[in-house]
């Protein structure tokens, strides 16, 4: 797989797949479509609580870092399940710049994310640890109502349609607690019906820059 970093528009990296023609963040700025999306529309949600978090895509690890970064303030104890079947490679992410607007404590933090073992938990500090599973989706086997809150970050459907199926996501919906909430950027017209089939309460909240929508499903 040739995976390049680029800018986007916020001054942030992200990464472009060649094969794919597509980028794991968006083009108007990778910091500010994970803040907006996961963050302030999913994590604050759960202030003075302890949650479980999936990923769907680790990828970078720029949601588990801002994730992290957040947990002190809100007083979030988190548990965080990142799942990615390609994991990026070493050199490209010690070239990533998503630390570099914060001080050294800060960067610390994004290289423990990455130094952290792939296959077993990791506490990192009293309120953050993290777990990241190398293996495709398709192949997991979730755990029935562990889950309270899910970044779904997978590429989108244009470019991996496999990763929006029905059964997909029907996963995620087994996953989630009652209450709990999956948090996408993706508004497309069928991904919506699909989740609503399944029994997800949607709402559609005003996208990052450079998106009109965005889409928070609850399992109620």
């Amino acid at each position: 797989m040739n995976r390049q970093i680029r800018f986007t528009d916020d001054g942030s990296h992200t990464i472009y797949v060649e094969e794919l023609d597509e980028t794991y963040h968006s083009s108007y700025g990778a910091f500010q479509e994970a803040q907006h999306v996961f963050v302030e529309h999913g994590l604050k949600l759960f202030q003075n609580q302890s949650i479980t978090i999936f990923e769907m895509g680790f990828g970078t690890g720029l949601n588990a870092f801002l994730t992290w970064l957040k947990c002190e303030e809100w007083k979030i104890k988190v548990e965080y399940l990142g799942i990615e079947a390609f994991p990026v490679e070493e050199s490209l992410i010690q070239s990533l710049n998503y630390s570099k607007s914060f001080g050294d404590e800060e960067k610390a933090k994004f290289e423990q994310i990455h130094a952290a073992d792939w296959g077993g938990l990791t506490d990192l500090e009293s309120r953050f640890s993290i777990h990241k599973i190398r293996e495709r989706i398709e192949n997991y086997s979730e755990k029935a109502n562990s889950v309270d809150l899910i970044y779904f970050d997978a590429f989108g459907p244009r470019a991996q349609s496999e990763m929006w199926e029905v059964s997909v996501l029907a996963k995620m919906y087994e996953m989630l607690k009652t209450g709990g909430y999956l948090l996408t950027y993706c508004a497309q017209g069928q991904v919506k019906r699909d989740l609503k089939s399944l029994g997800f309460v949607l709402e559609s909240l005003a996208g990052p820059p450079g998106k009109r929508e965005m889409t928070r499903a609850r399992k109620v």
